[in-house]
C-alpha cells in the first residue's frame, strides 16, 4: 500500500513525533503533579485519588496536545531532511510537493482520527469525572464546615445526626452530641469538647472528639454497652454521586451537541472538531513552512513557524468565545480561524514560490532584451 518513500518519511516523522510528544507529556506531568499537591495541601483533593485526578486531567489534555506536537514533528522532520539535501533529492526525482504531503496525509490521518477519537468521546467523559471528585470533595467539606452551634445536622441520607452546643474559634467544639446509626447497632457519642481537623496524608476532614462516652446498643437490651474514649474520630463520607452529570458544555455527549441550536453547545461542538481538523490544516502549513535547500534562509521561516503555531492555538479558544458570544454569526463558525492562518501563512511565502519566481524572470527577459 505505501511505497518506500512513503514509509521513509512516515518514519521520519513517527520518530520525532515519539520523541516530542513525550517530552510534551512529561512537561504536562510535572505541571499537573504539582498543581495536583497543591489541591491535597489545601484539602480539595484526598492524596487517594492524586493518579486517578492526574490521569483524568491528562485524558482531558490529549486532543489540545496532539496537533501542536505533530505540527512541530513534521517540521522537525522535513527541516532534517532538508539540511541533509534529501528534499532536493527527492525534487530531482520528480517527488514534489504534492508526493511528500501524500506521505505526510497518510501519517496524518490515524494521528486525527486518534485526536477525534480523545476530543469526541475520552474528553468529555474526563471533564466529567473530574467535576464529580470535586464536586463530592466540596459536598465533604459542606458537610463538616456547614455546621453551626445550637443546631442538629443529619448527614448521610439521616444515618448520622449531630448537635454541637457551641463553637470557638470555627475549630474548637463544645458539649457535642453525636448519634451514628450505620452498622447494626445504635452508636450514641457525647464528649465536653472537639475539633474540627483535616488529615495531612489523606486531605480527610473529621470532627474529632475528645475525652467522652460512646453508647452502644438499644438501651434495655443485653448487649448494651457503655465505654469511654480519650480520642474518637468522625469522618463524614462524601455522598457517592451514581448518576452525577456535570452541567458543564465540555462533559456533553458529542451526540447531543449534534442535534442543539444552542450557540454554546454549537461552539463546544466545534471546538470539538477543531482539533481533529488542525491535524489536516497544520499539515499543509507545516510544508511550506520548510526550507527545500540548505542555500535558503530558514531563520525567517522558523519564526514563521514559531508565530504561526502560537496565533493558531490562540485563535481557536478565541474563535469559540466569540462564536459562543454571539459576536461571530453562525453562518461562520468557530473555525474561520484555520482557513485565516492558512491563508496568511501561504500569502506570506507566495512571493518565494517557484510560480511568482517564473513569472518574474518572463518579465525581466523582455526588458533585458
Amino acid at each position: 500500500m505505501f511505497g518506500i518513500i512513503d514509509r521513509y518519511i512516515m518514519l521520519e516523522v513517527l520518530k520525532v513525533f515519539t520523541a516530542i510528544l513525550g517530552t510534551i507529556l512529561l512537561i504536562v506531568v510535572s505541571m499537573l503533579l504539582l498543581r495536583t499537591l497543591e489541591e491535597v495541601n489545601v484539602g480539595a483533593i484526598g492524596s487517594d485519588l492524586v493518579l486517578r485526578f492526574m490521569g483524568l486531567q491528562i485524558l482531558r489534555d490529549m486532543s489540545s496536545l496532539l496537533p501542536p506536537a505533530f505540527f512541530i514533528s513534521v517540521l522537525v522532520a522535513l527541516g532534517r531532511m532538508s539540511r541533509d539535501s534529501e528534499l532536493i533529492a527527492l525534487s530531482a526525482c520528480g517527488l514534489g510537493t504534492a508526493r511528500i504531503f501524500r506521505s505526510l496525509l497518510y501519517f496524518a490521518l490515524p494521528v486525527a482520527l486518534l485526536a477525534g477519537w480523545f476530543s469526541f468521546q475520552l474528553r468529555p467523559f474526563a471533564v466529567n469525572e473530574i467535576q464529580k471528585i470535586l464536586v463530592q470533595r466540596k459536598d465533604q467539606v459542606n458537610q463538616i464546615t456547614g455546621i453551626k452551634q445550637g443546631r442538629f445536622y443529619q448527614h448521610d441520607d439521616g444515618q448520622i445526626t449531630v448537635y454541637v452546643e457551641t463553637i470557638e474559634d470555627k475549630k474548637r467544639l463544645r458539649n457535642i452530641f453525636i448519634q451514628d446509626r450505620r452498622g447494626d447497632q445504635i452508636r450514641l457519642v457525647v464528649s465536653d469538647t472537639g475539633v474540627r481537623r483535616i488529615d495531612a496524608a489523606t486531605g480527610e476532614r473529621y470532627v474529632t472528639l475528645l475525652n467522652g462516652r460512646r453508647y452502644d446498643g438499644v438501651p434495655g437490651e443485653p448487649d448494651y454497652s457503655v465505654g469511654t474514649f480519650e480520642r474518637y474520630n468522625l469522618r463524614i463520607e462524601p455522598r457517592q454521586l451514581e448518576y452525577f452529570k456535570s452541567g458543564k458544555r465540555a462533559t456533553f455527549h458529542t451526540v447531543d451537541l449534534i442535534g442543539s441550536d444552542d450557540p454554546k453547545d454549537q461552539a463546544e461542538l466545534q471546538y470539538r472538531i477543531g482539533s481533529p481538523l488542525a491535524i489536516f490544516t497544520l499539515t499543509l502549513l507545516a510544508i511550506p513552512l520548510t526550507a527545500k535547500s540548505p542555500r535558503q534562509r530558514a531563520t525567517g521561516r522558523l519564526f514563521l513557524a514559531f508565530l504561526t503555531y502560537f496565533t493558531f492555538f490562540n485563535l481557536q479558544r478565541l474563535a469559540a468565545n466569540w462564536f459562543e458570544t454571539g459576536v461571530t454569526p453562525s453562518s461562520i463558525g468557530s473555525l474561520w480561524y484555520q482557513v485565516l492562518v492558512l491563508a496568511l501563512v501561504l500569502a506570506i511565502l507566495l512571493p518565494e514560490s517557484r510560480w511568482i519566481r517564473g513569472l518574474k524572470r518572463r518579465s525581466i527577459a523582455p526588458e533585458a532584451a
